[in-house]
This record gives structure tokens, C-alpha cells and sequence, in this order.
């Protein structure tokens, strides 16, 4: 059994990116899950993980050989409003190891105690939080999303002061990298342009070698956060939380805080208790996205070269969002429907039905699966609108078998992830098992999974999620 080898680019960009900083150990944990399959990938030996060296690791109680802690230093836009200085102030990289394919993946622990970005904070994580990022991360994953992933969740042993005192654990967290939009904002707004660029040369080399610049590495973080958000949509997931420190650079999806699936539809759906207005709405999603971009290109334009120049073609490939969020989303929807080639005027077939959606509240993730199934129409109170759309769709000649890849059978229901963490809160993990493990296979139809693809009866609905911070 062997520990991992770790490597740290991230480290070696020197002051101002990062505070080095240790874990904190906690009093005695206990591994509640670990990700077998994602160890395989970043060759990593789950044997030695899963033993009392690698708990310890992945408790924070020892740090491994060639291993450099860090909190990672940013800002960000949150609801709007900058915050000149952010950071990780519950999580600390571990570093960074390669794949056996040589892809490079930080090791992150959430929940690792406190950093000097903590801002008076405890640096711990609840369990609750880290059941749900481990399941909506994973499902993620299994679905076909850009996201980062869940490599072992511990129990510490000890407790979390929040409303209540809660059980405390740590998530080992998994992503191509933690660079976010407010990593480039924390330098752009204290003027330092010599970081700026160190870490946009640092992006590229990471993520888009192919980029010859910061304009060209805004263009391909434009197009990658198009198809992400896309997916989203087309999941009728909603983040929100879409502050600029929460988007990755990578386009992968990052911080499950108050994240949710919608049950019934409505494009003005929220979950989060803290977005009283409503930014972060479902339907909401591709605007804020590029409000994101814009601040990111802002960001970039002292390391463009020529200022007026820079600002014009900036602007220019910001604008181009709309666009390639469209084509995405028709691609997406038009999966949904089984059309392998959407047409233009296959948006309005779509939007028609998302119409009928919202008027009955009919659950999003049923419909769409009872296309394939043939069940649509029993979710809506009054069929007959359905009907009438369904003698449309079925004269565009739809292939019941992409439909049937691009509509998942189950998605993390809220009243799942609450019955899954109140269980691990009374020391119960097999609802956390079997769910995560229906999850992988989110496309499969298996009848001992059935009951995971039902909405909440009434009672069960969660209507408000939270951060868990």
C-alpha cells in the first residue's frame, strides 16, 4: 500500500496566491464513503486510503510526504457586491497529483479547519453539506456535467456549532483546479497585472494549452461555461450560489452549497435561503453567467496589450455567450426530445412544452423521462395541453434511444439528500449508500431504484436550501 505523490504547481506561483496552511486534526475519524472509482482514475491506491494512514490524511490529522497546504487567496462578486478578499477559509490543497494518464487533479480537504481567509469563522463543515456535495457532485459526474467530484467523505468525531451542535466531518474534494473567476478579480483590483499574469499563463498551461494569450483564454473559458451552464439547465439543476468566486475557470461546476433540482418546473424557481431576490434563479442562470465573464474580462484586459483594442474584442467575446449558450441549449433540449439534429424552429417545440410544464407545475425530470416511457402525460393534472404538444413532437420522428441517454430516470431530490443526511446524523449510512449508489447510474432503469424517481409526497417538499457554512 502506498500514500499518493503529491506535486504543487499551484504552490510554486509563489506569495500572494495562497497562506500556507496545515489542516487542523480533529478528535477521531471515521471514513463514511470513499470513491473507489475516482481513486482508480487518479491512480491512487484505495487500499492505503481507506486504512488508518490514509483516514488520517483525509481527516486532516497527518499530511502526507511531499504534500504543501494551502488556502488559496481570491475576492469575488457576491449577489453583485465585491469583496475585495475572500479565500479558502475552510479548505486547504493538499497539492496536486497526476493521473496515469498524465491529467493533473488537486486533492482539496473541505472542512479542514480554520485559515487566515476564515473571517471569524470555525473553518469546519457540518455533515449535512458534505453528504449533499458528495451525492449532487457524483450524480454530476455520472450525467455527463463539467464538476468537480467527491473522493471520501470522514465523520471527525467531534461537533459543529451552527443553529445546533451537529456532528462535524471533512470532504475530500477532487477538481482539475480551484482557479475561479474571483482568483483574477483578487489581483485585478489591487492592480498587480505581474500576478495577473503569472496566473493566466498558469490557466492556460493547466487548461486551454492551446490558447495563445489571455484573449484567447477568455474565449475558451466563454465557450466551456456555455456548455456547462447548458447541462445545467437541461437538468433542471439550479447552483445558487453563482457568485464570481464560485465559478471555476476550468467550466467545471463548483460549490454545492445551496444547490437543488427542481421537482415541479417554474423558470423563476429558487432554493437558496439567501437569495431573497431571486439572481439566482433557474431561469436566471445564462445571464449571471455572463455578468461572470464580463467581470473575468475585466480582470484580464491589463494583460491584453493595448487598453482601447483589448476592451473592444473583450467585450466582443463576452457578447458571443448568448450565442453559444443557444446552440448548446438547443442541442441539449433537443436530446431531451430525442432530435439528433434540432432545427431552429425546434425551440419553439421545446419552449412550448416547457409552457405546459409551468402552467401545471408538472416535475421536471418525470416528464422528460416519460417521453421515453410513454408515462408523460400522467404528470399533468390536465393532459390535454400535453396531448396536443405530444401530436407535434412525435411528427418530428424522435429516437426514443437518445432520449433515453439524455433524460435521467433519478436526480438528487431534496426530500432524498434530507432523509439521506437526517439518517447520517443518527449514525445510519446506508440511505447515503444506496442513494449514491442509484445516482452513478442515473440512466438506468432498475425497479429497485423506483422509489428514488418519485417527488416528494405531500409534507416531503424541501423548499429552502442553505449554504452549510
Amino acid at each position: 500500500m502506498t500514500a499518493p505523490r503529491f506535486d504543487n504547481s499551484y504552490a510554486r506561483l509563489g506569495p500572494g496566491f495562497f497562506s500556507r496552511t496545515p489542516p487542523t486534526p480533529v478528535g477521531d475519524p471515521a471514513l463514511v464513503a470513499l470513491n473507489r472509482p475516482l481513486a482508480e482514475r487518479l491512480g491512487l491506491d484505495a487500499e492505503w486510503l481507506s486504512g488508518p494512514e490514509g483516514v488520517a490524511m483525509l481527516a486532516g490529522n497527518a499530511v502526507p510526504q511531499g504534500a504543501e497546504p494551502i488556502a488559496q487567496a481570491y475576492a469575488g462578486h457576491q449577489f453583485g457586491g465585491l469583496v475585495p478578499q475572500l479565500g479558502d477559509g475552510r479548505a486547504v490543497l493538499l497539492g496536486e497529483v497526476l493521473a496515469p494518464d498524465g491529467a493533473r487533479f488537486d486533492i482539496q480537504l473541505k472542512g479542514s479547519g480554520p485559515t487566515p481567509f476564515s473571517r471569524r469563522g470555525d473553518g469546519r463543515a457540518w455533515l449535512g453539506p458534505v453528504l449533499r456535495e458528495y451525492l449532487v457532485s457524483e450524480f454530476m459526474f455520472a450525467a455527463g456535467v463539467p464538476t468537480t467530484r467527491a473522493l471520501a467523505a470522514v465523520t471527525t468525531g467531534e461537533t459543529v456549532l451552527r443553529e445546533s451542535a451537529l456532528p462535524g466531518a471533512v470532504l475530500t474534494r477532487v477538481a482539475s483546479s480551484h482557479v475561479r473567476v474571483g482568483t483574477f478579480e483578487f489581483f485585478a483590483i489591487r492592480g498587480d497585472a505581474e500576478r495577473l499574469q503569472q496566473l493566466a499563463d498558469h490557466v492556460i498551461a493547466r487548461h486551454y494549452p492551446g490558447a495563445s494569450g489571455a484573449m484567447d483564454l477568455l474565449r475558451a473559458v466563454v465557450a466551456r461555461q456555455a456548455e456547462t451552464v447548458a447541462q445545467w439547465m437541461a437538468l433542471g439543476f439550479i447552483h445558487g450560489v453563482m457568485n464570481t468566486d464560485n465559478m471555476a475557470v476550468s467550466g467545471e461546476t463548483i460549490d454545492y452549497g445551496p444547490c437543488a433540482f427542481m421537482d415541479g418546473y417554474h423558470p423563476d424557481t429558487v432554493f437558496s435561503s439567501i437569495d431573497r431576490g431571486g439572481r439566482y434563479a433557474w431561469s436566471e442562470q445564462p445571464r449571471v453567467a455572463v455578468w461572470n465573464l464580463a467581470q473575468l474580462a475585466s480582470c484580464l484586459i491589463p494583460v491584453m496589450g493595448e487598453e482601447q483594442q483589448a476592451v473592444a474584442e473583450a467585450t466582443t467575446i463576452v457578447h458571443a455567450f448568448p450565442e453559444l449558450y443557444q446552440f448548446a441549449w438547443l442541442r441539449r433540449f433537443g436530446a431531451k426530445l430525442g432530435l439528433s439534429d434540432p432545427a431552429p424552429e425546434d425551440r419553439a417545440l421545446i419552449e412550448r412544452l416547457l409552457d405546459v410544464m409551468a402552467a401545471q407545475q408538472a416535475d421536471f425530470t418525470r416528464v422528460f423521462r416519460g417521453l421515453v416511457t410513454g408515462e408523460a402525460a400522467a404528470e399533468f393534472t390536465d393532459p390535454e395541453p400535453f396531448k396536443a404538444w405530444a401530436a407535434d413532437w412525435r411528427a418530428r420522428n424522435p429516437d426514443p434511444d437518445l432520449a433515453a441517454r439524455a433524460n435521467p430516470a433519478r436526480i438528487p431530490r431534496n426530500h432524498r439528500i434530507q432523509q439521506v443526511i437526517d439518517a447520517g446524523v443518527g449514525g445510519d449510512f446506508a440511505p447515503f449508500h444506496r442513494l449514491n449508489e442509484a445516482l452513478a447510474l442515473p440512466f438506468d432503469a432498475r425497479p429497485e431504484w423506483d422509489d428514488l424517481s418519485l417527488p416528494p409526497s405531500a409534507g416531503q417538499e424541501v423548499r429552502v436550501t442553505f449554504c452549510g457554512t
